[in-house]
């Protein structure tokens, strides 16, 4: 079992940049599938990145690529997520997760075991 913790959100402006940070307590981030979802008023949760397996491979969603970053501090057991150049499109709750069966899909929201409780990111114009 891992608890998820997520911090960092905020409020920003147009172009600026946030990071989020997930930390895990109980087992390793590195046993789990990490990832990052969003979810907006009004609309489905949202794959937003993962990193997976021991080399950390990663996944973005097509509306974020190049502008954020995912990555993990075994040492610190936190995955964080860079946002730059963010957009008010970005704005959402943001929610990290753990998923323990590394072969299934990333992107899908339901084969995560593990939620944090969210956190608030809000972009203005």
């Amino acid at each position: 079992q891992v608890r998820l913790v997520e911090s960092g959100g905020g409020l920003v402006q147009t172009g600026g940049s946030l990071r989020l940070s997930c930390a895990a307590s109980g087992r390793t981030v590195s046993d789990y599938a990490m990832g990052w979802f969003r979810q907006a008023p009004g609309k489905e949760r949202e794959f937003v990145t993962a990193i997976r397996g021991s080399i950390g491979n990663t996944y973005y969603a097509d509306s974020v690529k190049g502008r954020f970053t995912i990555s993990r501090d075994s040492a610190k057991n936190t995955v964080y997520l860079q946002m730059n150049s963010l957009k008010p499109e970005d704005t959402a709750v943001y929610y990290c997760a753990a998923m323990s069966r590394l072969s299934l899909d990333v992107h899908e929201y339901t084969w995560y075991d593990y939620w944090g409780q969210g956190t608030q990111v809000t972009v203005s114009s």
